[in-house]
């Protein structure tokens, strides 16, 4: 009896090893999205701290659970190559601009509409802003040359003139480029003295570009733009609601291509978490009305 009691209990130690072992490897096939990794693995060669990284990825939409897993993947040192399986849904951040806007005219007043479609905005660049984004007077830019530290700037403030001083090369005109853009130039520039620069560049601080707040807040005026705001964001940067706001009326005005349109926003709804797809991504020259 005792021999088949043992015998009973090694083949069931057996079966559970076998099946942690096909548990943890399934796991491990599934590494965190491939963009979150690489985000988070650009912000600490930045010297982001962790804490920071992951209030940064929550901010622009990604879940908590995710940042974390993706944040223990980087600590392993595995590579963010893996992508995720077909059947997996990639989070997404909130979104920076409806599929179909309507046009605001004065013969209409803004009126609450129906619900809207929202286009899925991309996440954060690697260059700390959007792929178009524009480099603007103000602007703080760090620029990474691989294993060249000396030719490195941990931060370089874009002056009155549109430019910023590399090494080398001296004067580099970068306002009004794309950081992608801004890559290239100092690249062919730092060519002529060392053999293939790798180089890059990233924003990392914005005050060329403002966000604008008008009515029933506690401090009207304008904002910093910071890539990754929301509309909440926004109004908590603006001291909040005054208690004669119209909380269901709120609107963004946003200007496309000469074209003004409309975005309407209820924070009440907000608040309770419903329609959470009207906490759009604020873009530059964004202007949030808030009546009384």
């Amino acid at each position: 009896m005792a021999l088949q009691f043992k015998t009973a209990a090694v083949v069931l130690l057996v079966v559970l090893g076998t099946a942690m072992i096909s548990y943890a490897a399934q796991t491990d096939q599934t590494p965190p999205p491939k963009e979150l990794i690489q985000y988070i693995r650009e912000a600490k060669k930045r010297g982001e701290a962790e804490a920071k990284i992951k209030r940064q990825a929550v901010a622009v939409g990604w879940p908590a659970a995710a940042v974390d897993q993706a944040i223990a993947y980087d600590k392993s040192g595995k590579s963010a190559e893996p992508a995720v399986p077909a059947t997996a849904a990639t989070p997404q951040p909130p979104p920076s601009a409806p599929s179909q806007l309507q046009p605001v005219t004065q013969a209409t007043p803004p009126v609450e509409g129906p619900d809207r479609t929202l286009a899925p905005a991309g996440v954060p660049s690697s260059r700390g802003v959007s792929d178009d984004y524009l480099i603007g007077s103000g602007d703080t830019l760090q620029i990474a040359v691989w294993k060249e530290l000396e030719l490195s700037v941990p931060s370089a403030v874009v002056r009155p003139d549109g430019r910023i001083t590399v090494p080398l090369i001296k004067e580099v005109e970068v306002a009004g480029l794309t950081p992608r853009q801004a890559e290239t130039v100092i690249t062919e520039g730092l060519g002529k003295f060392i053999t293939d620069p790798n180089v890059t560049v990233v924003v990392a601080a914005i005050t060329s570009k403002k966000i604008y707040v008008i009515g029933a807040v506690r401090k009207e005026g304008t904002l910093p733009y910071t890539y990754g705001m929301t509309v909440m964001q926004a109004l908590s940067e603006a001291g909040g609601l005054t208690d004669y706001a119209k909380r269901k009326k709120i609107y963004i005005l946003r200007t496309e291509s000469g074209q003004e349109y409309r975005l309407d926003f209820n924070y009440d709804e907000v608040v309770k978490g419903e329609r959470m797809e009207q906490n759009i991504l604020l873009l530059p020259s964004d202007t949030l009305v808030i009546p009384h």
